[in-house]
């Protein structure tokens, strides 16, 4: 579609603050959280990712579009954003291997977006006011009429959108023969998060995020996985009773993002509303056993609590931190196989620096398969 045929648009931000633009993708109207991320790469992972449902996204680099979109890098089964806030919106792609153009993709997928506004006044506003809810339309040109259906879009703090987004059936993924099985709880996995474990040699089940603990425990897993998602954690209590019964089980847990939230809950450190949130692929986290510092790729507006981890330190060993601003990035559950980070170690997009986490992970289920299978023989022995 040539520049000037595209139709005006309008973001409309919850403290009242506008920006006129020009339509992106469908012609229509569209509500959730504004955020930002920082990536300069990898747009069509970060429009996919569960994580992002219910959240209007402003993307920080200048170019959207410029080498179109693949069919198979995509996270999940469909376009999670609400909406996109961009600077250039670049129809015309240079990659011979893309499927299409981001503008067929948005229309395909029935995605509402704006472009054509100062993206840098937009982040610099909502990083000094903290996140909000905004409003984009290229249909509606009256204020008023988007003030009111604004005024009926519920705050994130306290929404549970993972039951939304999850599988609703469970499914297999990976080869069958493999050596190791992992149960996964899908909160809104993204689809390269399973092909780490299953390029590890595993064999996963990924069960609907208000599956019960008895459910999949009767399918005997090697180890649990809890996955990122959208949503407020405080919100999610039935996730809660799930991973306490998981702890109980004494079987290596491994939890991102959303997990890692729901794990701390789970042995009683409170989660929060972040002023703003991290999102991007160029977030530095230290490793506190190793001393070593990681470039990470994170998408979260919630956090754990570091003072509860402070007066619970016989249950919690904080094991990475953000080196931007000190926030929780990692834990240990003390007398557990159990840990989670904040940040997303499959790097889709980049960068690889804490795919180690993942072998971390088999290494655990390995060490414990290895010892049940001694104390069976010792059991044996003795009997």
């Amino acid at each position: 579609m040539a520049e000037s045929q595209r139709n005006a648009a309008i973001l409309l931000l919850e403290d009242g603050t506008v920006f006129h633009g020009r339509a992106a993708g469908k012609i229509g109207t569209t509500t959730g959280e504004i955020c930002f991320n920082t990536g300069m790469t990898g747009y069509q992972e970060i429009f996919t990712d569960p994580s992002y449902s219910g959240q209007m996204l402003v993307t920080t680099n200048a170019h959207i579009g410029n080498y179109g979109t693949k069919q198979m890098e995509t996270e999940s089964d469909s376009i999670k954003i609400a909406g996109l806030i961009c600077k250039n919106f670049t129809n015309d792609y240079s990659r011979k291997m893309a499927d299409m153009s981001i503008q067929d993709y948005f229309e395909a997928e029935g995605l509402v977006g704006i472009s054509d506004v100062d993206t840098r006044a937009i982040v610099r506003h909502i990083r000094n006011k903290g996140a909000m809810n905004a409003i984009v339309s290229s249909e509606i040109t009256k204020i008023d009429e988007l003030k009111e259906k604004l005024s009926q879009v519920p705050s994130m703090e306290g929404l549970e959108l993972a039951s939304k987004v999850s599988t609703k059936e469970p499914y297999f993924f990976g080869e069958k023969d493999a050596p190791i099985k992992i149960a996964v709880l899908d909160f809104g996995v993204k689809k390269n998060i399973l092909k780490c474990m299953t390029s590890r040699g595993s064999y996963l089940k990924v069960f609907p995020a208000q599956t019960s603990f008895e459910e999949i425990k009767n399918w005997n897993p090697d180890g649990y996985f809890l996955s990122n998602g959208p949503g407020d954690p405080g919100a999610m209590d039935y996730a809660v009773e799930t991973v306490k019964s998981i702890l109980k089980e004494d079987k290596p847990l491994f939890g991102i993002c959303l997990g890692h939230q729901l794990l701390a809950r789970a042995v009683d450190i409170p989660t929060y509303k972040m002023h703003n949130g991290h999102r991007g692929i160029n977030h530095p986290v230290k490793n506190l056993s190793t001393g070593k510092s990681e470039i990470t790729s994170q998408n979260h507006g919630f956090g754990v609590s570091p003072d509860a981890i402070e007066n619970n330190k016989d249950k919690i060993e904080i094991t990475h931190i953000n080196l931007n601003d000190d926030t929780i990035e990692g834990i240990r559950v003390k007398n557990t196989k159990a840990f989670s980070v904040q940040y997303h170690p499959e790097a889709s997009p980049g960068p690889h620096d804490s795919r180690y986490l993942f072998d971390d992970f088999i290494q655990s289920i390995n060490l414990d398969k290895q010892t049940e299978s001694s104390n069976i023989i010792k059991q044996q022995t003795t009997n």
